[in-house]
C-alpha cells in the first residue's frame, strides 16, 4: 500500500492490494516466448479513509446560490435530502459518513449571502385613465355656463353662483371624507350617509345663495340646479362611478362641441344643461338605490362628525383661493381644474415611491432625505405641467403655481389623514387674501401669490417633517 487516498471510486490514487497467483508450471512449448500468459491477479481495494474534497467542492459550487442564504447546516441537510441524496451516495461519492456531515462541510465552504427579496407589487400604483378622467369631469360642468351665458346677466348671477359653489365645495369635501369612513364598514352605510348628506348640502348651498339673490326666482333656481348637480356628482365620484357621470354629461359635451358651427337657440341652451342635470340625478339615484339594497354591516361606533370638520374647512379655503384667482384669470382656473387629474395621479405616485424609498433606506435620516426628494420630484412635475397653460392664458405664473403648490401639498397631507395643518394654513391664506382683495388694501393683487407662497412653504415643511418618518408609510 502506498500513495495518497482518494474517495473517488476507481480513482488513480485508490489504495489497492494486488496479489498475483501463478498456476503450477507446466512444460511449455519451445515456441512460447514467456510464461506470463497463465498468471492470474487478485486485486483488493481498501475503502477510502476521508472525504473527497474535490467532489465536495464541486457540489458546493453547484449549490452555492441555494446554500448561501442558509443560517444553519440543518437547512443544507434538508436541501440535500429534498434533492434525493441518499446515505449510500453521500458515503460512496463524497466520503462522508452521513448527510449531516456533508451538509456541515458544504455550509462551511459557501459564504453567507442574503439576497434582497423580489420587490412586491406597488400597492399604490395609480389608475392613469381614471385619474385623467376625474380631472376632465371636474372641468366639464363649466360647459353649462358656456351654453347659458348669453341668457342671463353675469353681474347679477355670478355672486349668487359663487356663494353656492363655495358652500357646495366645502360641504362636499367634508361629506366625501365622512363617506369614505363609512365605506370601510360597508356600501349600505356609505350610501345612506351620501344620500342624507348630499340632500342636506344642496339645501344649505341653495339657502346661502338666496342671501345675495335678493329673492330673484330665476337666479335662485339656477343656484339650486348647480347645488344639486355638485351634490350628485360628488356622490358618483366618491363611489368611483366616473364613467357613469361622463355619460350623464354627454348632452353638455355635444352642445358645446357644436357651438363654433351652430347656434342652438335659447331653448336648447337651457335644455341641454337641464338634461345633463336630470341624467346626473337619475344616475346618482340608481347608484344609491343599489347601495342601500346591500346587506347592512354589523353595528359599530360611528365616526364623530368633528373628524370631517377640517376637510370641510380646507374645501372652503380652497374654494375662496381659486375664486380669487378666477376673478382675474378664469382660463388659468380652468387649467388648474383640469390638472386635478394629474395631481391625483402624483399623489398615488408619491405614496408608491415613498414605500420603495423606505425599503432601500438603512437609517431614519436616509429615509428623510429620500422622502424629501420624492416630495420635491412630485411637486416639481405638477408645477411644470401647469406652467405652459399659465403662460398661454396670460395669467401670472407665480400666482397660479404657488396656488397649485399649496393645494397639492395640502391634499397630500390629507391623504395621510393629516387634516388640521392644511385646513389652518389654507384658511389663513384665504382669509388674508380675501380681506385684502375685498377691502382694497395694499399690496392689492400681489397678496394672493404671497399668501399662497407662505402657505405652500409651511405645508411643504409639514410634509417633510410628518411624512419623513417610516410610520405613515407602513
Amino acid at each position: 500500500m502506498s500513495g495518497p487516498m482518494s474517495l473517488e471510486p476507481g480513482g488513480v490514487e485508490q489504495d489497492t492490494l494486488a496479489l498475483r497467483l501463478a498456476r503450477p508450471r507446466r512444460r511449455r512449448p519451445r515456441w512460447a516466448l514467456d510464461d506470463t500468459a497463465d498468471d492470474r491477479t487478485l486485486a483488493i481495494r481498501v475503502p477510502r479513509q476521508g472525504p473527497d474534497e474535490e467532489a465536495v467542492s464541486a457540489l458546493a459550487a453547484e449549490l452555492a446560490d441555494r446554500i448561501g442564504p442558509a443560517v444553519h447546516p440543518y437547512e443544507v441537510a434538508a436541501l440535500l435530502e429534498a434533492d434525493g441524496l441518499s446515505a449510500s451516495v453521500v458515503n460512496e461519492r463524497y466520503g462522508h459518513p452521513n448527510l449531516f456531515s456533508l451538509a456541515s462541510a458544504l455550509y462551511a465552504r459557501v459564504p453567507r449571502s442574503f439576497p434582497e427579496p423580489s420587490a412586491p407589487p406597488d400597492p399604490w400604483r395609480p389608475d392613469t385613465v381614471r385619474c385623467l378622467l376625474r380631472g376632465v369631469l371636474f372641468a366639464l360642468p363649466a360647459l353649462a355656463y358656456l351654453l347659458t351665458a348669453p341668457l342671463w346677466p353675469v353681474a347679477r348671477y355670478a355672486p349668487v353662483l359663487v356663494v353656492a359653489g363655495i358652500a357646495s365645495w366645502a360641504w362636499g369635501q367634508a361629506l366625501g371624507h365622512r363617506a369614505h369612513l363609512r365605506l370601510v364598514r360597508g356600501r349600505r352605510e356609505a350610501s345612506g350617509t351620501l344620500l342624507t348628506g348630499s340632500l342636506l348640502g344642496a339645501a344649505v348651498a341653495t339657502g346661502l345663495a338666496a342671501l345675495p339673490a335678493g329673492g330673484g326666482g330665476t337666479v335662485l333656481a339656477v343656484a339650486a340646479g348647480q347645488s344639486l348637480y355638485l351634490a350628485a356628482a360628488g356622490v358618483l365620484l366618491v363611489l368611483a362611478r366616473e364613467r357613469l357621470l361622463l355619460a350623464a354629461l354627454s348632452p353638455l359635451v355635444a352642445g358645446a362641441a357644436l357651438l363654433p358651427w351652430w347656434e342652438p337657440g335659447p331653448v336648447l341652451r337651457w335644455t341641454l344643461p337641464l338634461l345633463a342635470l336630470l341624467a346626473t340625478l337619475a344616475a346618482t339615484a340608481h347608484v344609491l338605490r343599489a347601495g342601500l339594497a346591500t346587506a347592512a354591516a354589523p353595528g359599530g361606533p360611528r365616526p364623530p362628525l368633528l373628524s370631517s370638520l377640517p376637510y370641510g374647512l380646507f374645501g372652503l379655503a380652497a374654494a375662496v383661493l381659486v375664486m380669487l384667482e378666477g376673478r382675474r384669470h378664469p382660463y388659468a382656473v380652468i387649467a388648474l381644474t383640469l390638472s386635478m387629474g394629474p395631481a391625483e395621479w402624483l399623489l398615488y405616485r408619491y405614496r408608491g415611491w415613498s414605500v420603495a424609498a423606505l425599503r432601500v433606506s438603512r437609517t431614519p435620516r436616509a429615509f428623510v432625505r429620500r422622502s424629501a426628494a420624492v416630495l420635491g420630484l412630485c411637486l416639481t412635475c405638477y408645477l411644470l405641467l401647469l406652467l405652459p397653460p399659465a403662460l398661454l392664458t396670460g395669467a401670472d405664473p407665480a400666482a397660479v403655481l404657488l396656488l397649485a403648490a399649496a393645494l397639492w401639498t395640502a391634499l397630500l397631507l390629507q391623504a395621510f389623514g393629516i387634516a388640521w395643518p392644511p385646513a389652518v394654513l389654507c384658511l389663513a391664506a384665504a382669509g388674508a387674501a380675501g380681506a385684502v382683495t375685498w377691502l382694497h388694501l395694499p399690496p392689492g393683487p400681489a397678496v394672493l401669490p404671497a399668501a399662497c407662497g407662505v402657505a405652500a412653504v409651511c405645508l411643504a415643511a409639514c410634509a417633510v417633517r410628518l411624512l419623513g418618518r417610516p410610520s405613515p408609510h407602513l
